[in-house]
């Protein structure tokens, strides 16, 4: 069994669905994106709803971009370091994803390979989930670095670098090995202990698209983890629809398109999810976010548009890609 979770760029008129998103409010969540996302942000929603390219969203991701190729400045928007480390570099990473950015040797995907290989943040294995000059500059309290859980430091960002090396790094280099290492690793620590939470969890998916795409399914045990992946994903997934509230685990994490391996047996609640997702926008037309850094006030309303701006984008992919938008 392969992992899937297509997305479809076109807007399409919904079918089956009890609600759709009209096109009033689609031009509405279109007007606050373009008065308060970033660049990058802004960029991305024009790469999946208008005329944007990829190319504009890599300009914009390149200047988060640092001179020893990892990625800082709040890219990863609970965390203002400037400084290059490994959850912000994953956040870029996840974000060429996104957009299916896939030339490997594009100046920017050489310059994360060579931040990789330099071990920056790498010890013990794997690469830090905090690193101590998160203390120096705003950030949410779960990236100080006395916040870490031995779960979240084991596959959180190390599952997502380790099958962005599979993917992008040459076959037979140090960092390639590596990177085929440590993702052995973490599976089998899966298989043995797959009760994770959802961000660790999450991380494990990223890890097992990344060696979908680069062919090396055969190199694991591959379909005994995306069953475990599955049986896992079905069983966090929050039924209490007043849960999501709270940061709880709706099947969005995990549930992007109709054609997700996670989507049958949860078709019910995602279906749920949908009329949700339309119901709960803010005065402004747009999502809150659920949580907040309870200090840096000032920073903080900052990054919680910056944020604002990345629920819309997924939220957004998410009705477009089961029908839930209609079409102009």
């Amino acid at each position: 069994m392969k992992l899937r979770e297509s997305v479809i760029i076109k807007i399409v008129v919904g079918v089956k669905s009890n609600m759709n998103l009209s096109t009033f409010d689609f031009a509405i969540i279109r007007n606050w994106m373009y008065r308060n996302a970033r660049p990058l942000d802004l960029a991305r929603w024009k790469y999946h709803f208008e005329d944007g390219t990829q190319e504009d969203v890599l300009n914009s991701l390149s200047v988060y971009q640092n001179q020893d190729g990892g990625f800082g400045h709040a890219l990863e928007a609970d965390s203002w370091n400037p400084n290059s480390t490994p959850i912000q570099t994953s956040t870029a990473m996840e974000i060429l994803r996104e957009i299916n950015f896939d030339d490997r040797n594009h100046p920017l995907i050489n310059g994360i390979l060579k931040y990789l290989e330099r071990g920056t943040d790498f010890k013990d294995g794997k690469w830090e989930n905090t690193v101590l000059s998160n203390n120096d500059y705003p950030h949410a309290p779960w990236w100080h670095t006395d916040s870490d859980r031995v779960s979240r430091k084991e596959y959180n960002p190390t599952a997502i670098i380790a099958g962005f090396i599979l993917e992008y790094a040459s076959k037979g280099s140090n960092l390639y090995l590596r990177g085929g290492n440590i993702a052995q690793e973490l599976s089998n620590s899966f298989l043995q202990n797959p009760q994770l939470e959802m961000h660790p969890l999450l991380c494990v998916t990223h890890m097992l698209r990344y060696i979908d795409k680069a062919n090396l399914e055969n190199q694991f045990d591959y379909s005994n983890l995306v069953d475990v992946l599955s049986r896992q994903i079905t069983d966090l997934i929050k039924k209490d629809v007043n849960s999501w509230n709270d940061y709880g685990c709706s099947p969005s994490v995990f549930i992007k398109s109709p054609e997700s391996s996670f989507y049958k047996g949860n078709e019910d609640i995602l279906d749920k999810e949908l009329d949700y997702i339309i119901n709960t926008r803010n005065a402004e037309g747009i999502w809150n976010i659920t949580w907040n850094w309870n200090n840096y006030i000032k920073e903080f309303a900052i990054s919680e548009n910056w944020w604002k701006a990345n629920v819309v984008i997924k939220n957004m992919l998410l009705l477009q890609s089961f029908g839930r938008i209609v079409e102009s």
